[in-house]
């Protein structure tokens, strides 16, 4: 079977492109190399498929699909054209057309791995393991009429209430980060129930049927922050990319290796673009 219809079947099976946000994410085979490569063997994960990223995957010489979280084509394009010009779109154009060009296909799940079980928002859970956790469940579940463990962001109960401090140092420990930003609810309580999003979380989180103690999310903006505390729920971001990054190598290039005995690597470059300093 050829690379990409292996990354499609194994896609399939766990994170099927039905349980995307097809509203308005763009999800699931984005290139497909007309002549691809026909000595490729390798899967090459990343966040963001930007023109350094290419550039690593380029040099490994065998890659012959990216599987690239997020869309590198999101918007509709009239034309493709070299970025010469500093303009974003043609930055990404280029990236496009290089694969092309050397024969790489490019697969994007982005939202359908965000609400499969076992997808990204159930490996941040995973962080809270330690605390005990009574229950698991998605914010808002993709299937309405029969709701099961897929849909957007989870909600945590955890089997007894805990300290904000003792929280943070857990998603610190599960993300590998030194720092992250806190918003402390005003009556600063202990915290039972805690409501998580990968990526940008204020419009999942603004879906939840009940109030959480705490929101743990890559970013939201100031005033979903203000809001928030003022309604009393702590706040944790983590910056975009960095609640999303640690589980490609935690969770999904083994699962393909595995379950779909194919040779995948990591992009060692890819990273978050905002740093502390």
């Amino acid at each position: 079977m050829a690379l990409l219809r292996q990354v499609q079947s194994a896609f399939h099976k766990f994170a099927p492109l039905h349980l995307a946000e097809t509203a308005w994410d763009n999800v699931g085979v984005l290139v497909e190399a007309p002549y691809p490569r026909q000595e490729a063997d390798t899967v090459f994960l990343t966040i963001d498929l930007t023109p350094q990223v290419l550039e690593e995957a380029l040099q490994l010489g065998n890659v012959g699909v990216i599987v690239a979280y997020h869309p590198t084509i999101f918007r509709g394009w009239k034309r493709l054209n070299l970025a010469t010009d500093g303009d974003a779109e043609s930055v990404k154009q280029e990236v496009i057309m290089k694969l092309i060009a050397r024969g790489i296909s490019l697969y994007c799940p982005h939202t359908s791995l965000d609400a499969a079980q076992g997808g990204i928002n159930d490996w941040l859970a995973k962080g809270l393991e330690p605390f005990g956790i009574k229950s698991t469940a998605p914010i808002t579940p993709s299937n309405a009429a029969n709701p099961g463990p897929e849909g957007s962001g989870r909600i945590v109960e955890l089997m007894s209430p805990q300290s904000l401090p003792d929280v943070v140092a857990a998603i610190k420990k599960h993300l590998n980060l030194p720092f992250v930003r806190v918003a402390t609810a005003p009556r600063n309580h202990k915290i039972s129930s805690i409501a998580m999003c990968a990526g940008s979380g204020a419009s999942v989180f603004s879906r939840a049927t009940t109030r959480p103690d705490l929101l743990w999310t890559g970013e939201m903006g100031h005033h979903e922050v203000l809001a928030a505390v003022q309604t009393g729920s702590h706040v944790v971001l983590c910056e975009h990319t960095n609640t999303e990054r640690g589980y490609l190598s935690a969770v999904l290039k083994p699962r393909l290796e595995r379950d779909a005995g194919l040779k995948v690597v990591v992009s060692a470059v890819d990273r978050d673009p905002l740093v502390v300093q």
